[in-house]
């Protein structure tokens, strides 16, 4: 029975790769501490922006918490594509204290109807309201998330650190260029490629 890489799980994986499993690696000068700061600054109001596959929905697993422990309570709404609305019911149907911090991951899939709706009641709540968007939408920024070719080295080599080195760096390099900086995607690219390595070193 073969003990080498086939052998072990791919650290592609999913499971390895979703937001919250990977550290966040924050631009130099930055900190989760300072983001918290500033956005209690910003009487808890603010916005992440950055394309698709940036890292919003990985900074907002180490965001939330810490957020939390601050002292002000979350609830967290992921939309995808053609979500158009909130899902129901909200508003919460049990009483939310004011010191309640909304977030919404993908806030740019409402309609312009919900966007107006949902900062009215957050207004009247009292409520905090952090987004992610791919473009402003007129909260205070928080962080513009620009990906390079370092971070996504980084998060590979962190991947891997356990394991037999079956990628190469032109490789990541090919991979995060493929996908124009999707981190996303370059991850699902690496995927297929460490299983194709994986069978090689097997055979």
């Amino acid at each position: 029975m073969s003990t080498g890489a086939s052998d072990r799980s791919n650290p592609f994986s999913s499971r390895y790769v979703r937001p919250g499993a990977i550290p966040f690696f924050f631009p130099e000068g930055c900190s989760l501490e300072g983001l918290v700061h500033r956005l209690e600054e910003n009487g808890w109001q603010g916005q992440i922006l950055g394309r698709h596959g940036s890292g919003k929905s990985a900074l907002l697993a180490h965001l939330i918490p810490a957020i939390q422990q601050a002292g002000r309570p979350t609830r967290l709404y992921t939309l995808h594509q053609g979500a158009r609305q909130l899902p129901e019911p909200f508003p919460p149907p049990d009483p939310e204290p004011s010191s309640l911090v909304v977030v919404i991951d993908g806030y740019e899939q409402l309609s312009r109807w919900h966007r107006f709706r949902l900062r009215r009641l957050c207004r009247q709540a009292q409520w905090g309201l952090l987004v992610t968007a791919h473009r402003s939408v007129g909260l205070p920024l928080l962080l513009r998330l620009r990906p390079d070719l370092q971070l996504a080295e980084q998060i590979v080599q962190w991947l891997l650190r356990d394991g037999p080195s079956l990628i190469r760096p032109d490789e990541i390099a090919a991979a995060y260029q493929a996908h124009q900086g999707d981190l996303r995607e370059m991850l699902f690219r690496l995927y297929d490629l460490w299983e194709q390595r994986a069978r090689e070193v097997a055979r």
